[in-house]
Parts: structure tokens; C-alpha cells; sequence
């Protein structure tokens, strides 16, 4: 599924907690939290959210308010921001990154959440099934964990005789940098590569990464899911370049 039809369910699910509440004098609320930046997420994919809240019967500013939430990549705000959220009772928070989702969940057993994770949420503890989520928690997932050991298994079949790998995941995410080590170590254990976890936090460690790299001898790079790499693409370029000079390609 395309990133923006995914952005546009997650929409389709907020809308049903708002449609089943009794308030018809109050304009419900919807708090909105992204790990990304308000300029990194806009464009396509906030449009597709709208878009999908309009399909609902909901326009923001006529029917909806959507209290919007950005950390910028500091997960460490979130759990300030999803109480605030609580305070200002919103009708609903849509969780759009991993780290969000386990912030509102920790934050209320009350408000509906609608969340979007690249893991799966019964892992996560979000949900008990998918079937049936349960409590108060609903949403999506894309299963980028479960495609990344995948992913691993095509840069071997490029570089048949690679002997080492490497795998980026952001440590600040924690459950999501967890589960993607964990299911691309057991495949590189399947493959008989090595394997060398590098960790980037932001932007400001990619010169670190670049240095790693250099020096593992890694003749390809699996990039975890994270709003940090999605946000920095253009500054991750660089290794492609780092790579092509291994002896192994």
C-alpha cells in the first residue's frame, strides 16, 4: 500500500470514535501527533489524512479541529505532549509513528487511539489481536520489521559474495530499533553474513554512521523504518557512495 492510501486509513479509523460520540452541540477534536516536523510531514500525506477525514463527513474547521503535534524526532516529548492532550479531553489521538502510539497508550485507557506502526502491535503490547484490538487502541500497521529482513535477503542475492552487511536503526526507538535488530540478525544468521547494527539518533550522527560504515568492510546497508531516516533521506545518500567503493560490489 502506498504511503499516502496508508496516512488516508489511519483518517478513516480517527473518524469512527468521533462518529459514535453523543456531542452534537461540541465540535470534537482530534490531537494529531507525528515524530516528524509540521514542514517534514506536509504536502501529500497530511493531505491524504484530510482527505480521508473529508470521506468520513468531516472538514477541519467546520465539523473536526485537529490539534496538531510534532517532536521533531524527540520522542522524549512525547509523553508531555499526549498529557496535555489528555487534559484538553480530546475526542481522539491519532498515533502516527510507534513511539506515539506507546506514549498514548501509557497516557489514557479512556480516549480512543488510533495508531500507525511500522511493527507489529501485538509485539508492541498495543493490541491483543488483530481481530479484535481491545481497550481503547486501534489501527494500522505497514509490517516494516517484517520486510526488512527481506530486504536483506535481496542485497544478498545482488552481492552473492558479500560477506558483511549492516543494518541503521534509531536506539531513540526503541521498541521499533528492538524488533528490527532482533529479525535482521536471525536472517543474516540464515544467510551466513555478518551483521553490524549502526545507531542514529538524528541527523547529527550520520557523519558517525558514514565513519562506521568505512570501516566495517559492509558491502550493503538495510535502512530501518524511522521517521529520522524517512525526514533525512537526502543526507543518507552519501553512503550509497561509501558502498559502491568495497571490494565485494
Amino acid at each position: 500500500m502506498r504511503r499516502r492510501k496508508f496516512i488516508q486509513s489511519i483518517a478513516a479509523f480517527t473518524a469512527w470514535p468521533i462518529a459514535a460520540q453523543s456531542q452534537p452541540s461540541a465540535m470534537p477534536v482530534i490531537g494529531f501527533v507525528n515524530a516528524a516536523s509540521a514542514r517534514g510531514f506536509a504536502g501529500d500525506e497530511l493531505q491524504a489524512f484530510l482527505k480521508g477525514l473529508s470521506e468520513a463527513g468531516y472538514i477541519e474547521g467546520q465539523n473536526v479541529s485537529i490539534e496538531y503535534r510534532w517532536t521533531e524526532g524527540q520522542n522524549e516529548r512525547l509523553p508531555g505532549i499526549m498529557t496535555d492532550l489528555v487534559q484538553r479531553q480530546v475526542s481522539v489521538i491519532a498515533a502516527t509513528t510507534t513511539p506515539a502510539a506507546l506514549a498514548a497508550q501509557a497516557a489514557t485507557t479512556t480516549i480512543p487511539i488510533v495508531f500507525e506502526t511500522g511493527s507489529d502491535p501485538i509485539q508492541l503490547g498495543l493490541v491483543v489481536s488483530l481481530n479484535s484490538p481491545g481497550s481503547n487502541v486501534t489501527g494500522v500497521t505497514s509490517m516494516i520489521v517484517e520486510v526488512a529482513p527481506k530486504r536483506l535477503e535481496l542485497l544478498h542475492e545482488v552481492l552473492p559474495k558479500a560477506s558483511s552487511m549492516a543494518l541503521l536503526v534509531n536506539p531513540a526507538d526503541r521498541a521499533l530499533a528492538q524488533s528490527q535488530s532482533r529479525e535482521v540478525l536471525a536472517a543474516a544468521r540464515r544467510l551466513g553474513l555478518e551483521l553490524h547494527i549502526l545507531n542514529a539518533s538524528s541527523e547529527h550522527d550520520f557523519d558517525a554512521v558514514f565513519a562506521s560504515i568505512g570501516k566495517s568492510g559492509a558491502a550493503g546497508l538495510v535502512i530501518g523504518a524511522g521517521t529520522v531516516f524517512t525526514l533525512n533521506i537526502e543526507q543518507l545518500e552519501p553512503i550509497s557512495k561509501l558502498l559502491t567503493g568495497h571490494d565485494q560490489l
